[in-house]
């Protein structure tokens, strides 16, 4: 049967008889991938650990009828370990990884990929808070599947900046002319916020306040799944809710 290699970061895995896993990853080159690795739950296996949960590896497959079959793997982002050891780095991981799933339904995307590769480095270095990282990623990926959210003109009439009521389902802030029933009015910090999470900015992210980050976790949760045409389980109750006005 054909041998390929590839490269890709684990997504979840699930118990396959006594000794086996089956392994969702994102790959660079070919998007989801599921494939059976063999007794990588028996103590003596020498590539278990290198398959679990926000790793990133370079894995050796060969092709099956149904699953493919991993027999090689090797390490590049051990970001496993430190991302599982707080409660809040696992939490944003799995938001992470579960949007980059739905995402990658749509096909194999290398910008994708890159971005999150680079939010669970980021996660797992722990120098920025998790949930910032977090909303980060969600508002730069739904950017790149082409829903870019906008911080500064009204998305409805171009009316020029700023404003701080937000249209999720128009895609960003409108002004007052352009509101709609239930839309939102946010602090214009939590507006700085998003720009500066969709820009990459964390030294503006960072000197955010509580507030703030939690009306702009809002914001991004709120944007993610309305395109995404679905909920997100990993999304617990309070960043599933509306922000606050």
């Amino acid at each position: 049967m054909p041998l390929y290699r590839e490269e890709g970061v684990v997504i979840r895995t699930h118990k396959l008889g006594e000794a086996d896993r089956i392994v969702t990853m994102l790959t660079r080159g070919r998007g989801l991938l599921r494939a059976v690795a063999k007794g990588v739950r028996r103590t003596s296996s020498k590539f278990g650990a290198r398959l679990e949960p926000f790793m990133v590896a370079d894995i050796q497959c060969y092709e099956g009828r149904t699953l493919d079959t991993i027999t090689q793997a090797s390490t590049l982002g051990a970001y496993g370990p430190n991302i599982s050891a707080d409660y809040d780095r696992y939490r944003a991981g799995s938001v992470i990884v579960e949007t980059a799933e739905r995402i990658a339904e749509g096909g194999p995307s290398r910008e994708q990929y890159a971005l999150l590769v680079g939010a669970l480095r980021t996660l797992a270095a722990a120098k920025i808070p998790a949930e910032l990282v977090r909303d980060g990623y969600l508002l730069r990926a739904m950017g790149l599947a082409g829903w870019t959210p906008g911080f500064d003109a009204c998305v409805r009439c171009g009316a020029p900046g700023p404003h701080t009521i937000v249209a999720v389902q128009l895609g960003g802030v409108v002004c007052e002319n352009c509101r709609q029933a239930g839309s939102p009015r946010l602090d214009p910090g939590s507006i700085r916020l998003l720009a500066a999470l969709l820009a990459g900015d964390w030294d503006t992210a960072s000197e955010s306040t509580e507030r703030e980050r939690g009306q702009a976790a809002g914001i991004a949760a709120a944007h993610t799944q309305w395109h995404l045409e679905r909920g997100l389980r990993s999304f617990s109750s309070r960043h599933s809710s509306s922000p606050r006005a």
